[in-house]
């Protein structure tokens, strides 16, 4: 029997009832919509985390550190093992900066300098943090695409880039179309000002820090009074710089540390007086006379690059953080949860399955008659069994596709609705489902393959029916 002959006949004998062939398919369409809808979560959690990492190069950056350190024991809370930089551990200076740069791989090069500041912009202020930043960061992600004004020209210049996060402290929205919408709750708000971003653009701002005053502390001393930890003698430094761009928050999962509040020039941060400590690694780490920083940033090429740097550095005798390494266990974990998400579906599918052997079964009974007369006219038992394992393929495959139908019509409005409650706090829109073509022709398979299983015992029972006893059925 031709295979055109087979899929007809199948149709007509699913046709013949209805209501009967909609529910079983329907069974499929469910149990695949349930597990496109379920995988293609967890793939688009996958995606959205993995993109927000490529999009911040955070598998081509390294972090150098005084200390010996294992990455694990810091996501986890433990920092047991970290190894307190001894005298013959050399410091984190300029000579090292410069041998970190001459490295094969490595891109970029400089000292992690970040520490609290008290800016003011018009009669607006907020606390936050700075942080210097070489011109030559320019060239990489995410300071490339500053949204608003423009990157650093020169380590010395006079200027500052702002967050939006920074923003919203000072309680200033941006009113450009293209701005991520402020928090809730923020817009009834009588202090809250909608300004344009090129009205900020140019702007200068006033940059505090708090200096020891050295004078304040020998008088205190003088006079007998040893200075507390809560009344150090303290006075304010201040310098002006100008605003140049601003630069958005992201719109991903991933948080990317180095967008402080506010970013400045390297040499311009440098001259801005402050505090001395202002990390833990330059609490654990040697005197401060030493002239070490407390770390460094290191970004390489590619992500090839990345273990061939790593090794040279610590064979410098300091400690290496890398992002990147993490990246087969973020794996692991996303195939955890792909393969948690999947079961939902296939279980529903299972159950879908036990319908198509009800179906199937109940056909058998109602055509007895029907299979005795083929077998009478020279059917074979194998072109029985063929009838019902492509009347079975077909609810797999009609189930397939309005499954694929309804679980992507899930996922848009489960999408919808999500970002309806994110966009409200200021956060951009996220997909947050994502369909791969691999997902598409799985979930097809899956459900052929489940039916055809589904199939095997009404078929095998069907081609044994007594042709005999199948005519003399009423």
């Amino acid at each position: 029997m031709k295979f055109g002959d087979l899929f007809q006949l199948s149709l007509e004998n699913l046709w013949r009832t209805k209501l009967r062939s909609a529910l079983t398919t329907l069974g499929v369409v469910i149990g695949i919509g349930v597990l496109v809808s379920m995988v293609s979560f967890g793939t688009g959690v996958q995606k959205n985390v993995t993109q927000g990492f490529l999009d911040n190069d955070l598998f081509t950056r390294l972090e150098v550190i005084p200390a010996k350190i294992n990455l694990d024991d810091v996501m986890s809370g433990n920092i047991g093992d970290i190894e307190i930089p001894d005298e013959d551990t050399p410091p984190l200076d300029d000579e090292v900066v410069e041998k970190i740069r001459a490295l094969p791989g490595v891109e970029v090069a400089f000292p992690e300098i970040r520490f609290p500041v008290r800016l003011k912009l018009g009669e607006r202020e907020a606390r936050t943090h700075l942080r210097a930043m070489p011109a030559s960061m320019g060239a990489f992600k995410p300071f490339s695409e500053i949204a608003y004004g423009r990157f650093f020209e020169s380590d010395g210049e006079g200027s500052i880039i702002l967050s939006q996060k920074l923003l919203r402290n000072l309680k200033i929205n941006l009113s450009d179309d293209d701005a991520p919408p402020p928090p809730t709750g923020w817009e009834p708000d009588e202090e809250m000002a909608s300004l344009p971003s090129d009205s900020l653009i140019g702007r200068e701002v006033e940059i505090f820090t708090s200096v020891l005053d050295q004078k304040g502390l020998a008088r205190a001393f003088m006079m007998g009074v040893p200075p507390s930890p809560s009344r150090m003698p303290l006075r304010e430094e201040t310098v002006t710089l100008t605003v140049v761009g601003i630069q958005t928050t992201p719109g991903s999962f991933v948080s990317d540390r180095l967008q402080s509040g506010v970013l400045v020039p390297t040499e311009t941060a440098n001259g801005i007086p402050r505090l001395g400590f202002t990390s833990i690694w330059e609490v654990l780490g040697r005197d401060a006379d030493a002239g070490g920083y407390p770390s460094l940033y290191v970004r390489v090429g590619a992500i090839q690059d990345l273990e061939p740097v790593r090794e040279a550095i610590e064979e410098m005798g300091f400690g290496v953080i890398a992002i990147g390494d993490q990246l087969e266990e973020f794996k692991e974990d996303f195939l955890i949860m792909d393969a948690l998400l999947g079961a939902v579906g296939i279980v529903a599918l299972i159950v879908a399955s036990l319908g198509i052997i009800n179906t199937m079964v109940t056909s058998i009974l109602e055509r007895t008659r029907e299979i005795g007369i083929m077998k009478a006219i020279g059917g074979s038992e194998t072109d029985i069994r063929l009838i019902f394992f492509v009347e079975a393929a077909t609810v797999g495959v009609l189930g397939g596709i309005f499954g694929l139908a309804l679980g992507w019509g899930v996922t848009r409005l489960a999408n919808v609705i999500a970002n309806s409650y994110i966009r409200p706090a200021g956060v951009a829109p996220v997909d947050f489902f994502y369909v791969p073509v691999w997902l598409i022709l799985g979930a097809l398979a899956f459900a052929v393959l489940v039916s055809l299983l589904a199939g095997v015992y009404p078929a095998m029972r069907a081609a044994r029916v007594d042709p005999v006893k199948a005519l003399r059925h009423d």
